[in-house]
């Protein structure tokens, strides 16, 4: 059926066509949420909460805009009212030993969790070209969506809907009940703002040079080889672990830290590939000595610089649902550490 022979069905009240008006764009308002709370599981709830407000408000709907205007519009209010009314204090993972290295500084943004690619696979085609497959991957890069949550939520939006989405500034202006030219002065500082906080486009290095760095990387945790990992960071290197507001920063304290609470708290592991946020990512196993199983531990998330690894995030085991990854690995019988 059309989109207009279902637009028309849906505002008669036919929940089915509602449904089916909709689907095309699930995945992406989904996306949409995601940037403007840093949450997966936020955002599901946001695209549940946005879908119901447009059901309800769907025979109201005059059909100035386009049904994807529309819905963007529904998400984008909803977004900003949960983020007015939720408290982003996400419960705190468990105390890290005391002999970890003391955090060289503080993270803001502590309920970011990752997004799979598997479900970014799902978007629309931004085109052939390497520059659009690259800015889209940026768009969902956990550095973007970090920067982003420190920006005021309007500030969020406007950019997001401008920059991101290609909405025009009269579109954004109703979307966010605004004026054209209040949303202009909104976009400059905001991008103002996101040039402070966000690194500059790093260096790629290919699928091959990627694929090299995820190998070699899973080799030296697996071996708990503290100088093979080191080789393969940035002098500037940082670690963070969400809900946790820590951040160590530079090879020295990554070296301590790989040592002191990673390696000390984890004596056995196994890493399968993954990927989240278009980023490299290592899903991570541990081994428990009662049954032989290798159980769900996180997961942790590159950012790559280059030939080297500019980032490493760590996300709790919960955060590892969407990814379609089991909870557990079979036991070995082989004492394999690989």
């Amino acid at each position: 059926m059309a989109e207009t022979s279902l637009l028309q069905a849906a505002r008669s009240g036919d929940e089915a066509a509602f449904s089916h008006l909709v689907a095309p764009y699930r995945r992406e308002l989904h996306v949409h949420c995601y940037r403007m709370l840093g949450s997966f599981d936020d955002a599901e709830d946001a695209v549940q909460e946005a879908l119901l407000a447009a059901w309800r408000g769907m025979a109201s709907f005059q059909g100035r805009a386009s049904v994807r205007t529309w819905l963007y519009k529904v998400a984008t209010n909803t977004c900003l009212n949960l983020i007015r009314t939720a408290s982003r204090r996400p419960q705190m993972a468990d105390s890290l030993p005391a002999s970890a290295p003391a955090p060289t500084g503080s993270a803001e943004v502590t309920w970011l969790q990752p997004y799979p690619d598997r479900l970014l696979d799902e978007l629309p085609d931004p085109g052939a070209t390497t520059e659009a497959r690259i800015e889209r991957a940026e768009a969902v890069s956990l550095a973007f969506v970090t920067a982003l949550q420190l920006l005021s939520p309007r500030a969020r939006a406007v950019l997001v809907l401008r920059d991101v989405l290609g909405f025009s500034a009269a579109e954004v202006a109703e979307t966010v009940g605004s004026t054209p030219e209040a949303v202009a002065v909104t976009l400059s500082r905001a991008r103002a703002a996101l040039r402070e906080h966000a690194p500059a486009r790093a260096s790629t290095t290919g699928a091959a040079g990627e694929a090299r760095l995820v190998r070699l990387l899973t080799r030296a945790l697996t071996a708990h080889d503290v100088d093979a990992v080191v080789r393969l960071l940035t002098q500037d290197v940082r670690i963070t672990m969400p809900p946790l507001p820590a951040v160590w920063q530079g090879r020295d304290r990554a070296a301590a830290f790989l040592a002191e609470v990673a390696f000390a708290l984890v004596p056995r592991a196994r890493f399968i590939p993954a990927r989240a946020n278009g980023q490299p990512a290592l899903a991570v196993y541990v081994h428990d000595a009662a049954d032989g199983l290798w159980r769900a531990g996180g997961l942790l998330v590159l950012t790559l610089d280059g030939e080297q690894i500019a980032g490493l995030t760590r996300f709790e085991p919960a955060t590892m649902r969407p990814f379609g990854l089991p909870a557990f690995l079979p036991g070995d019988q082989s004492g394999d550490r690989s």
